[in-house]
């Protein structure tokens, strides 16, 4: 079940973690790496590409170095992120790098050759975010993405689930979901996978601290404003314990979904009742 996001939230808790980002984010780099590497097998030559979520910035001078004739956009939510990635790029070239949200790219209509979207999808509505991907990306420009399916946390949503039927725990999109809503959208040739990857801790609080320091808060906008209690973290706590490794050590499983898929040829637009136009003049130009 996804939530409603609460968006200040999401800004305001990557805002906090721009300083401890890069230190603790090594599965998002590793990511990042895997979608930069499957671009060599991508025959395309891009001149004009965003990364949306940028962050920090870490993916920002790997496409530079791949597409080096291209210019290279960096869009994210949070500014204290965007300040982070400029201190990143001073000895690099210098390309805009912009404050907004994925689902309102301040970015002109059939502008941008390839969107570079890593971890980012599960904080956006996915139909909006898609829809306005397919708004600024040229025809049959490519997106490319990756973000993280239900099994993410999934260790803590069960703990959780012993304790109370609170909302504690990010809701993430499936695999099978996101392929639907590529095609509602109308990119072609969607092509998505999932891989699987396991982080260990020796306790709760490095977990929760490692969470907390890559800005991975719970954003349900239904999500308990209140303090969660002493009595209830130990349950919490206890609960946990089940989920040690052979080594005693905490798990923690993330679900990894990659994709890529193409923007369709005609300009689309989506009416109240979720119906998709495509009009017949753009059909006949073609």
């Amino acid at each position: 079940m996804r939530f409603e996001l609460d968006k200040r939230r999401v800004r305001q808790s990557f805002d906090r973690a721009a300083q401890t980002y890069d230190k603790t984010a090594v599965l998002q780099k590793q990511i990042a790496d895997e979608m930069v590497s499957r671009l060599d097998i991508i025959k395309i030559q891009p001149t004009m590409i965003i990364d949306v979520g940028c962050g920090t910035g870490y993916a920002l001078s790997r496409l530079q170095q791949l597409y080096p004739r291209a210019a290279v956009l960096g869009l994210d939510i949070a500014p204290a992120m965007l300040r982070q990635a400029r201190r990143r790029r001073r000895w690099f070239r210098s390309q805009p790098l912009i404050a907004g949200d994925a689902e309102r790219c301040p970015v002109q209509d059939r502008s941008i050759d390839m969107i570079f979207c890593n971890v980012t999808l599960q904080w956006c509505d996915l139909d909006v975010v898609l829809a306005e991907f397919s708004r600024v990306l040229k025809p049959e420009g490519l997106l490319m993405f990756s973000t993280f399916g239900p099994d993410t946390l999934k260790e803590i949503r069960h703990a959780w689930r012993q304790v109370d039927d609170g909302i504690h725990v990010h809701s993430f999109i499936d695999m099978h979901d996101i392929g639907d809503a590529l095609t509602r959208n109308l990119f072609g040739a969607p092509v998505v996978d999932v891989d699987y990857a396991t982080l260990t801790y020796a306790n709760l609080n490095d977990l929760t601290m490692d969470l907390k320091l890559i800005g991975s808060n719970n954003a349900a906008a239904q999500r308990s404003k209140g303090l969660v209690g002493k009595t209830r973290f130990d349950r919490f706590r206890r609960a946990m314990e089940s989920h040690k490794d052979t080594q005693g050590r905490l798990q923690c499983s993330y679900e990894i979904i990659y994709g890529h898929a193409w923007a369709p040829t005609h300009r689309a637009s989506r009416d109240r009742d979720g119906v998709i136009s495509v009009p017949v003049t753009e059909i006949r130009k073609a």
